[in-house]
């Protein structure tokens, strides 16, 4: 599988991203695996100024992948979704949960936006 990244330009401006390298840090793991967990799909890279980076939305509050992000992105990914339209998706507001589904990933809605991504990808 490749390295796909997504043009930056489907995300808020106001966006806050993380290099590579950040994310290695705050994971405290190499950058080696943060490149793996992109191939895997596991997170979704975009691509500001010709870098690769990673929402920090992306991260939970204990320096980890937050653990419905993966979920997510392979329900609609194995559904047909790009990548640039799984970002489309997770970054655009929804006033019926209310708000994003990428902040409500990080609350008691989560499991709303899995059963909406499952839902959205059959």
């Amino acid at each position: 599988m490749s390295l796909q990244t997504v043009s930056s330009d489907v995300l808020p401006a106001s966006e806050e991203l993380l290099t590579l390298e950040e994310v290695s840090e705050r994971l405290g793991i190499v950058v080696t695996r943060v490149i793996d967990m992109i191939r895997d799909h596991k997170i979704i890279a975009v691509r500001y100024h010709g870098v690769r980076m990673i929402p920090e939305i992306f991260l939970g509050e204990k320096d980890t992948v937050n653990r419905f992000v993966p979920g997510v992105i392979a329900l609609l990914s194995d559904g047909g979704y790009s990548d640039e339209e799984i970002i489309r998706y997770l970054f655009a507001e929804d006033e019926t949960l209310p708000g994003r589904p990428v902040d409500a990933l990080h609350g008691h809605l989560a499991r709303e936006v899995m059963r909406r991504a499952q839902a959205m990808a059959l």
